[in-house]
């Protein structure tokens, strides 16, 4: 088992490979709070992973029973640039559609602003039945500018609003319905379930990557312009 952060910021990345899946496990106190040094661990593991021809698959979860109560506001109270919490938090989301391993987020607990986005932009989301998931800034008189744009890509305006315009967190069982997480488990469960997505998704085997990567790819273009893009690359298939 492996953990890093950089020195100026608390809390870590533990870092654990299984087989061919490397399990990622945030930790900064109870709520697991993201900082920009915590946010560029996570991207450069999830690179990591993605270069290593030995990693096909990446679990995502957080320590104790907190999943990610998204970015540490108090710093930036105290006079911390903005930027470079906002930036870090931009350009680790930025990553995941990228990548072309799988990745799956075990939902042990809550999964809050940013740590809801994190379950949006992972392909895989099993979540314990006591979880909260979605963004809470509304509620303190913000808006969530950053975090909300991987779950209005993945649930569109209409479904993202009713929590991200009320401030208002799913619980667990409305994420499922909405299409935020795929399964709602027992606790102690969640990173079993997710286990079994990646397992399947492992048997796509050397197309995996290139699938993936065409997947979310496809999803940002027109039907036209995603078909239209999407003939060269079956004829790869066939290349060899």
């Amino acid at each position: 088992m492996a953990n890093s952060v950089d020195s100026v910021w608390s809390g870590g990345v533990e870092q654990e490979v299984v087989g061919a899946v490397s399990v990622l496990t945030i930790h900064n106190g109870e709520r697991n709070l993201l900082n920009p040094g915590i946010l560029t661990d996570i991207r450069t593991r999830l690179q990591e992973c993605d270069d290593n021809p030995d990693i096909r698959a990446v679990l995502l979860t957080g320590a104790g029973e907190t999943f990610c109560g998204g970015l540490d506001i108090a710093p930036i109270k105290a006079g911390a640039d903005p930027a470079l919490f906002g930036k870090a938090l931009m350009e680790t989301l930025r990553i995941f559609p990228r990548l072309g391993l799988s990745v799956a987020a075990a939902v042990n607990g809550d999964a809050l602003a940013g740590g809801a986005s994190f379950v949006a932009a992972c392909d895989f989301a099993v979540a314990v039945d006591s979880a909260r998931i979605g963004t809470v800034e509304v509620g303190a008189g913000m808006w969530p500018m950053i975090a909300q744009v991987p779950i209005i890509h993945r649930l569109g305006p209409r479904l993202a609003i009713e929590n991200i315009g009320s401030g208002e967190p799913f619980t667990a069982e409305r994420a499922r319905e909405v299409g935020l997480v795929q399964a709602v488990v027992e606790t102690g469960r969640a990173a079993v379930v997710a286990r079994e997505w990646l397992d399947n998704a492992l048997r796509a085997a050397g197309a995996g990557a290139a699938g993936r990567r065409s997947l979310y790819e496809f999803a940002s273009m027109s039907y036209d312009d995603a078909l239209d893009a999407s003939l060269p690359r079956f004829i790869g298939l066939f290349d060899h």
